[in-house]
């Protein structure tokens, strides 16, 4: 059995794993890579193995640099399935079409410039058309169901805790090779305890190979509810200031989380009572979609649903859904402390950069960061409160207040990894770190090491090993 690293190695972006047994070829995840944007584009592009040679894939979960390369694998002559939950199935259905029409909409742009410039033009990685297409492809399976997906090879999907419908994979299969039987698991992106609207991971038995995520392998989170009485704190802060906050979060999972916490500050009355705009229509349309899988709530989550007034955690009278481009560009004329969540997550496109453009420069704003950042993204230039940061080409002095919640992460930190992988009976005999910086990863690594005496890999973009 052979297995390939051909994204997130060495980095948190770009999920791909290939495993080669029996002479069948299964692919966990079909991740976009998010990085510089010239490195970025052509590593898309171009797919580091055939995709027609593929025969089947599994998918962790929807995030976009695990679920976003699919249409672009379809369209390089992939014809398998693509397993993944009911939930992750409907949540690829309208992420995959916006990423699509990002793509469209920037080649656009790069194209005016290239003409003036005398160059031929690009084509997007792939369009609208590509993702429908690719949506013919996708096939739901439960939780704890095991099913045969290639000859001697059986899938078992477990809640991973991190978003909705997000998956652990495990593999159960016969090498012929070696004459072996053999635990393959993939933690996906691992979840935490006692996050609001998702349940908790599942502990799983053990493993024989571990393919495990690193990417807070060397830090730690603030539990919880100091997360949310930090939020509390910095709401309650820029309304007294007469400055608005603006919150650059992922569409999928973190402004659904943002959004039910401030429900309950709201409620509870420990915040002010302001204006609370979503401006993201993708963040919109899969918040239609978190409506339609209560199946996979936390107890916590279903409790507040069935309390007289409280129904909808995604909706109360605070609240706002901007759709349209008209009433996104209105909210910059606005001077009252509100709170705007706008997407994308790492700041780098989307609404979220129109409203940083407009509200950096005031020192009464706050601009309020709950979630990771890449290296070389405006988001990341923000966390480290560079003073000057260029947006649309142009310089702007950082004078807004930075705020950042590490608390509200969809990611286990290093002791909830190293939790759950004590809770296995039985321990794997090789583990592989990926979707990690190089420092978690080894930080990671040394401490299984340590603690469990594990054997541990950290792949390199590209690498592959026989085991």
């Amino acid at each position: 059995m052979q297995l390939g690293f051909y994204g997130a190695a060495g980095t948190v972006t770009g999920s791909k794993h290939l495993i080669t047994v029996n002479d069948t070829r299964i692919l966990l995840d079909c991740g976009l890579f998010q990085g510089r944007r010239n490195e970025t584009y052509d590593r898309n592009l171009h797919l580091p193995f055939d995709a027609a040679s593929v025969d089947v894939m599994v998918l962790s979960h929807a995030h976009i640099d695990h679920s976003g390369n699919i249409p672009n694998l379809v369209k390089q002559g992939y014809r398998g399935d693509i397993i993944c939950t009911a939930a992750t199935r409907d949540l690829c259905a309208t992420m995959l079409m916006d990423s699509a029409y990002i793509q469209e909409r920037d080649v656009e742009y790069v194209n005016k410039k290239r003409k003036r410039k005398g160059e031929p033009p690009v084509d997007p990685i792939y369009t609208q058309d590509d993702a429908l297409t690719a949506m013919d492809y996708f096939v739901g399976q439960a939780y704890n169901r095991r099913r045969l997906i290639a000859p001697d090879v059986y899938l078992t999907l477990y809640d991973a805790g991190h978003m909705l419908g997000s998956a652990i994979v495990q593999l159960d299969l016969y090498d012929r090779q070696t004459e072996r039987e053999v635990r393959l698991v993939f933690s996906g992106d691992l979840g935490r305890e006692g996050i609001p609207i998702i349940r908790d991971p599942v502990n799983i038995e053990g493993a024989d190979l571990l393919i495990m995520e690193s990417t807070y392998g060397n830090r730690l989170h603030d539990p919880y509810p100091d997360a949310e009485k930090q939020l509390e704190r910095i709401v309650t802060e820029a309304y007294q200031r007469g400055g608005v906050i603006v919150m650059p979060a992922f569409a999928v999972g973190r402004t659904q989380q943002l959004v039910y916490s401030l429900h309950k500050l709201a409620d509870s009355g420990d915040i002010p009572r302001l204006p609370i705009f979503v401006d993201s229509p993708l963040a919109a349309n899969t918040t239609a979609v978190f409506g339609l899988h209560p199946e996979v709530y936390d107890e916590e989550t279903r409790a507040f649903m069935t309390t007289k007034g409280n129904r909808n955690p995604f909706g109360f009278d605070d609240l706002i859904y901007i759709h349209s481009v008209e009433e996104s560009k209105q909210l910059n004329f606005r001077t009252d402390p509100c709170i705007i969540i706008s997407a994308s997550g790492m700041a780098e496109f989307g609404r979220v950069v129109h409203h940083l453009k407009q509200r950096v420069e005031n020192p009464n704003n706050t601009i309020l960061i709950t979630g990771w950042q890449a290296p070389h993204t405006l988001g990341r230039r923000i966390v480290e409160q560079e003073d000057v940061v260029r947006i649309f080409g142009e310089e702007y002095r950082l004078r807004a207040h930075v705020e950042v919640i590490n608390g509200f992460s969809g990611h286990a930190d290093r002791d909830e990894l190293l939790a759950w992988v004590e809770a296995m009976s039985r321990k794997p005999e090789r583990t592989f770190l990926v979707h990690g910086e190089p420092e978690a990863a080894s930080a990671l690594a040394d401490s299984l090491h340590a603690r469990f005496n594990l054997r541990c890999d950290i792949p390199e973009q590209g690498e592959t090993f026989r085991v």
